[in-house]
């Protein structure tokens, strides 16, 4: 399993917050000094929290999973908290528009599945079992001490979905200072736009710091960890647990969300996130992506998205002109062994480098595939007379390859598109079954995407 794989010599430092801060993780916290001691005195119990708004984690959430990886390996005990509750309203934060309102039964099934991703990379007491007090200030339980140096996960639909509005607007509500809310930065920025911001997602930051305060209450949880999006929440939550309490310590960490050099969030891709499912991102894709990292970004990635010590990540880094091509395929390698396994990072690295190397033909068949049925390769034309053959523009908008036909278009008339070695130069081609040699064709556009299309 991916939790095994830090090794020892990751780091000279023996103080997690220190292997963190020389890694470039941290970006703010309530009390450095504080959240140092702590990490470095005592095993804790810290919390992140994933809201389930799709049915797979993306790379934005591999960040929080490498540094909960790290936690536990030295001796804290992450808590999952997947976000059952809270993502029937939607976190404002970072957002310009109220996000999409889901099912109670898509949210549950995308937390299944989040979990289960999860199990790839943290290591769990599954006989750790929470229960809730069923009411908004009586004290949780749970069945047993987690084992020491394993995760456990909590939903906070067990605490959210049964208590009464009333009597947590009263005894959770009135802690909260309606101004200073207005002042958070998730809020102020939506007040600016059209629309406004909503009494639903204004509820928000109450009910996320609630879930702090229920784990420092009924688990001994004693930090939240957080993007940098995710501040104000975090900040509220850390004192509401100490107002209840009446505790000081209770601390935030966020961390600084994985951007480029120009400062644009990586991860996403022409055909949306990359995930961490091989069913929704294939393993040579994922890899290719880290490949085609720009030049400036390869010390960042290496630093945060590797375990490996951090004098190779400094040597990797110092590399220059056409070595630093070595750079990135060990960054490839290194991610995409974490995500998927070394055996599918091997065959990705083989595949890239048949593919992209020498030109020969070996690798193709580590190339991600895309179906495509004989019945869609037909088309008509203006007259509405039917072609025999797809036009070459929508055959690339159809598998994914291109956003639009004008936009396939633009790739054919700067030369960009080769089908099976040959150039195409005629943007009114047709594609026929019969131009698959064995029931698949190789599509590459431009130097980086190459796939397989495949007849059926």
């Amino acid at each position: 399993m991916s939790y095994n794989l830090i090794p020892d010599n990751v780091s000279r430092y023996d103080n997690v917050y220190d292997v963190l801060k020389e890694r470039g993780f941290i970006e703010q916290t309530t009390d450095d000094e504080g959240i140092r001691d702590l990490l470095g005195n005592e095993k804790i119990k810290f919390y992140i929290g994933f809201e389930p708004t799709a049915d797979c984690l993306h790379v934005g959430h591999f960040m929080q999973v490498i540094i909960m990886m790290y936690m536990q390996k030295y001796g804290h005990t992450p808590v999952v908290l997947i976000g059952g509750g809270t993502t029937m309203i939607g976190d404002p934060s970072g957002r310009s528009d109220m996000r999409q309102i889901m099912t109670q039964d898509t949210i549950r099934e995308n937390g299944i599945k989040f979990k289960h991703l999860f199990d790839r990379f943290l290591e769990f007491d599954e006989e750790w079992k929470y229960q809730p007090s069923g009411s908004v200030l009586g004290k949780g339980s749970y069945n047993k001490e987690p084992a020491p140096g394993k995760a456990i996960c909590v939903n906070n639909a067990d605490w959210l979905l049964g208590f009464n509005y009333l009597e947590f607007i009263r005894d959770i509500g009135s802690k909260f200072n309606v101004n200073n809310m207005l002042r958070a930065e998730c809020f102020k920025q939506r007040m600016d736009k059209e629309g406004g911001l909503t009494f639903l997602e204004f509820n928000y930051m109450l009910l996320q710091s609630y879930d702090f305060y229920c784990l420092a209450r009924d688990i001994d949880c004693k930090i939240q960890f957080g993007g940098n999006d995710q501040w104000s929440n975090i900040l509220f939550g850390a004192d509401l647990s100490r107002k209840i309490l009446g505790k000081d310590n209770y601390y935030g960490m966020t961390f600084a969300l994985l951007t480029n050099s120009e400062g644009k969030k990586m991860g996403k891709t022409q055909s949306g996130a990359l995930w961490l499912s091989p069913e929704k991102t294939s393993p040579y894709e994922f890899y290719q992506y880290w490949r085609n990292v720009g030049d400036t970004d390869v010390e960042k990635c290496l630093r945060m998205l590797t375990f490996l010590p951090m004098e190779e990540v400094k040597r990797l880094a110092s590399l220059e002109g056409a070595e630093i091509n070595y750079a990135k395929e060990v960054l490839a390698f290194e991610v995409t062994k974490l995500v998927h396994g070394e055996e599918e990072s091997a065959k990705a690295q083989e595949a890239a480098r048949a593919a992209f190397g020498d030109g020969s033909e070996k690798g193709t068949a580590n190339l991600p595939e895309i179906e495509i049925a004989a019945a869609d390769l037909s088309s008509a034309d203006k007259e509405g007379n039917q072609l025999e053959g797809l036009g070459v523009a929508a055959f690339l908008t159809k598998m994914g390859l291109t956003v639009s036909n004008r936009d396939a278009m633009d790739v054919i008339k700067q030369g960009g598109l080769k089908l099976d070695g040959e150039k195409v130069t005629d943007p009114k081609m047709l594609i026929k079954p019969e131009a698959f040699k064995e029931g698949q064709m190789l599509v590459e556009k431009g130097k980086k995407k190459k796939v397989i299309a495949k007849l059926v």
